[in-house]
């Protein structure tokens, strides 16, 4: 047993200390290379339970916020789930374990071609990705079972999502409200109606509107490799 499944054993036991129930979620991140999705440089801290930087900014999420994300999506094979930020691909790796088919939308088209590659890399087909304006959803494929955004959203999730989930549907979204984020889970019981829970609270990266523009996407960060 390689030092990396020494690591991953430890990291999924202390998801299990830290409230994670669900087996079919543990078994999923038990499953995705976590060290795949990160710089080299940084391999040896894949499964320690923290976030860590993937380039553009952005970073993959802690493993517990991962974990309790997707547990309370309470997924299915049947369901139909949209993800709002690919980033490194991480999460949505997880998702496609768990559910029937995963759409994701991701605004930084160098980070979207490094995680399509990792799809490809894994055989999980049951990935559909785009780059675009994730605010903005995904209308020709709506409704959705689940909705997940590892983004914070100013107050209040973007309308446009919260109309493209069905009745019945469950969203994941951390929402900044002064200076703190807390992660929130809402029930879609009506055309208007919602349940919401708070969850934890979290440190995202702003939810932002439009592709990332050119500037941003100019060239790869010499940082990241995937090696």
């Amino acid at each position: 047993m390689n030092a990396d499944n020494n690591r991953k054993i430890r990291l999924i036991m202390h998801l299990r200390n830290s409230g994670i129930t669900d087996m079919e979620v543990l078994a999923a991140m038990e499953k995705v290379p976590r060290e795949a999705f990160i710089p080299a440089a940084m391999a040896d801290r894949a499964y320690e339970d923290i976030a860590l930087p993937i380039g553009r900014g952005q970073t993959i999420s802690q493993p517990l916020v991962v974990a309790a994300m997707t547990q309370n999506l309470e997924l299915n094979d049947r369901h139909k789930v949209l993800e709002i930020g690919t980033g490194s691909g991480y999460q949505t790796c997880v998702l496609a374990h768990l559910c029937r088919r995963a759409y994701t939308i991701e605004r930084h088209k160098p980070l979207l071609r490094r995680a399509e590659a990792m799809f490809a890399q894994l055989r999980l087909h049951n990935i559909t990705a785009i780059a675009g304006d994730g605010m903005k959803g995904w209308p020709e494929q709506a409704p959705f079972d689940r909705i997940i955004c590892p983004a914070a959203a100013q107050g209040e999730p973007p309308p446009t999502l919260l109309e493209q989930l069905k009745i019945g549907g469950i969203m994941v979204i951390p929402v900044a409200v002064n200076d703190q984020q807390v992660l929130r889970r809402y029930k879609k019981e009506g055309e208007d109606t919602f349940a919401v829970k708070d969850l934890m609270a979290v440190r995202f990266v702003p939810l932002l509107p439009k592709l990332a523009p050119a500037s941003e996407n100019a060239k790869d960060d010499p940082h990241y490799n995937t090696g």
